[in-house]
């Protein structure tokens, strides 16, 4: 059985999309599904390219009892066929992505609230202007749209 490939998309990859993936990849481990996923995150923009994320949503992610690493990349055209699956955080940084799209891509992407029961499909909003409270709100938005996810994933691709 080949992994469900899983990519979390942000402008500069150093707030909420490696925060998504840090959040996705504890609860896949927390459930023993480690072995069906390949998990990463990236942003559109070539700011944060080699950097560590942003310390003040690390710290939040700790705080909440999610610790991640990961070194920020910029998204390419090939991700969309190597990856099945891409969430975009907000709709700019989707329309950025969508002006790759081959036609003959495979991946299905979503926005990353598609699976938020309260505010479906808006934007995550970008923390990195905010407080502490603006890392801790979008770290509630994350949670709860990461566990829907893997809810979802593992019935769709019957992992349990």
């Amino acid at each position: 059985m080949s992994k469900v490939k899983v990519l979390f998309v942000c402008l500069g990859n150093i707030c909420r999309s490696p925060l998504a993936e840090g959040i996705f990849r504890q609860r896949v481990e927390e459930r023993g599904l480690s072995e069906y996923f390949l998990i990463d995150s990236c942003g559109t923009a070539s700011y944060h390219i080699g950097e560590t994320p942003d310390e003040r949503s690390m710290a939040n992610a700790e705080k909440n009892g999610v610790k991640y690493t990961h070194r920020g990349r910029q998204f390419k055209k090939d991700d969309f066929k190597r990856f099945d699956y891409i969430f975009p955080m907000d709709a700019s940084n989707k329309m950025n992505i969508m002006e790759f799209h081959p036609g003959e891509a495979k991946a299905t992407v979503e926005m990353m609230r598609a699976y938020d029961g309260t505010q479906s499909g808006t934007d995550v909003p970008d923390p990195y202007y905010g407080g502490e409270q603006g890392f801790q709100n979008v770290f509630d938005i994350l949670d709860e749209s990461v566990n829907n996810l893997l809810d979802h994933l593992v019935k769709e691709h019957q992992l349990a």
